[in-house]
């Protein structure tokens, strides 16, 4: 479809839609407005010789940003994580090339151009979106799908350092974009996840688990189980936080990510430590018994703040299961006061994933930043708002937790309905104005568009 068409369809009720699936009814106006102006940016914006040849065909596609409900930092170790798509997403306009670079510019960013001849990772580029472009293509040239270039241009409402999962979603972007193009566009969102965490790993340098791209590629809310890595399971929940009476919100404190890759590195690496103190690889080959029943022994070989961390895995994971039969309760319960109580037992169990972060895990501040307690302070002021400020008269009516990496970056809330407005001024108060965001689930992970 020309840029001339897609724009026309984006004005015309045809693409009411699609947009109102991705970013709901509030939001058709504002991606009409923002869709037009990427295709407007693709088709005037490049030089000549990155303009390609196919730009009378341009396709669409989007990757969703995700939030963590539950399971933090349990992945890496095969553990089991609660996760959802949201509305807040990588949107890209692209076109096949026959050469062999990439050409990919994102709103605000610098243009970015890959030579896919080499296929290597180099360690120069790591930390790079360049790192990023190389990398998938390369996994999926070593899963029999040969590539070749493409040009885009995208553009992304997830924040960066936001624990909403900003360089995920670039990843199975790019995966998708290379997939449609190049293999069919077969693949499904696993394996699209897959290609784009062995990117981060291997080429971007980030030693991070399989979670934020399964959740950015599937859409929707899902529980998944890493047992199996290679094929872990998942469960699909319909969750509509806003139906049970609640705004599922995060909080930018706008602390700084730079120089944390060695907190969120350390969390693995310690929790493995354990693990091969009992002679396996990762946490859930072991038990909470035999970490409590380690001893002297244990501590000396691998510390205190591992055992610490290890016994907040395994806490976790038996939290995580309870979270589920919750929400599968408010799922099915129609019964409205029985439903609240299950919402309300989900709730609790949110508050005490969030302390156990806090408390176990440790990593809602770093040691190296002793002056910087931005989640910290986030967390205490949504308790305190939580606690006395709620239109419930005082009752805990809420909940709140670190989201993500943790130690810069978003905690994550459950906001009355008719306490928004009260905790927005609040909260921005100290973090600034659009520090709030209100988030939805949304259906769709990693999609081309079709309009």
């Amino acid at each position: 479809m020309t840029g001339k068409e897609l724009i026309r369809k984006f004005a015309s009720p045809e693409g009411e839609p699609v947009f109102e699936t991705l970013y709901g009814e509030n939001g058709i106006t504002e991606a009409r407005r923002r869709y037009t102006a990427l295709v407007e940016g693709f088709l005037g914006g490049f030089p000549p010789g990155d303009f390609p040849e196919t730009a009378g065909d341009l396709r669409l596609f989007t990757a969703a940003g995700r939030t963590e409900l539950g399971g933090n930092h349990t992945d890496h170790n095969r553990g089991k994580v609660l996760a959802a798509s949201i509305q807040l997403d990588s949107v890209a306009v692209a076109a096949p090339r026959e050469d062999m670079r990439v050409v990919f510019r994102s709103t605000g960013y610098p243009d970015v151009t890959v030579d896919l001849s080499c296929l290597e990772a180099l360690p120069a580029e790591a930390g790079t979106t360049e790192a990023l472009v190389r990398g998938v293509a390369a996994e999926l040239t070593r899963r029999g799908t040969p590539v070749r270039g493409f040009t885009a241009h995208a553009d992304s409402t997830v924040f960066p350092g936001s624990g909403l999962s900003s360089s995920a979603a670039l990843e199975v972007l790019l995966a998708r974009i290379f997939d449609a193009f190049y293999g069919g566009g077969k693949r499904q969102a696993l394996e699209i996840a897959q290609i784009g965490q062995v990117a981060e790993n291997r080429y971007f340098g980030k030693p991070s688990g399989l979670m934020d791209q399964i959740a950015c590629a599937s859409g929707g809310a899902a529980a998944i189980d890493f047992a199996d890595n290679d094929a872990p399971r998942i469960q699909r929940l319909s969750f509509d936080p806003m139906a049970a009476g609640y705004n599922l919100c995060v909080v930018n404190t706008r602390g700084s990510h730079a120089d944390l890759t060695p907190d969120y590195a350390a969390i693995p690496e310690e929790m493995k430590a354990v693990a091969a103190f009992f002679g396996k690889r990762f946490l859930r080959e072991t038990s909470l018994e035999k970490v409590l029943s380690g001893g002297t022994e244990l501590r000396k070989a691998v510390g205190d703040r591992a055992i610490l961390r290890a016994i907040h895995f395994f806490e976790e994971n038996q939290r995580l299961d309870a979270m589920v039969d919750a929400l599968r309760a408010v799922e099915t319960v129609a019964d409205p006061w029985e439903k609240q109580g299950d919402m309300a037992r989900f709730l609790a169990l949110v508050n005490q994933s969030g302390d156990s972060s806090w408390e176990l895990l440790q990593n809602v501040c770093s040691a190296r930043r002793d002056g910087e307690q931005s989640l910290g302070l986030a967390l205490t002021i949504t308790r305190n708002f939580l606690r006395g400020n709620s239109v419930y008269r005082g009752a805990f009516n809420g909940a709140c937790r670190v989201h993500g990496g943790g130690f810069a970056g978003t905690i994550q809330a459950y906001v009355p309905l008719g306490d928004l407005d009260a905790y927005r001024t609040r909260i921005e108060g100290l973090f600034g104005p659009g520090a709030v965001t209100v988030l939805f689930i949304r259906p769709v992970g990693a999609e081309e568009l079709i309009f």
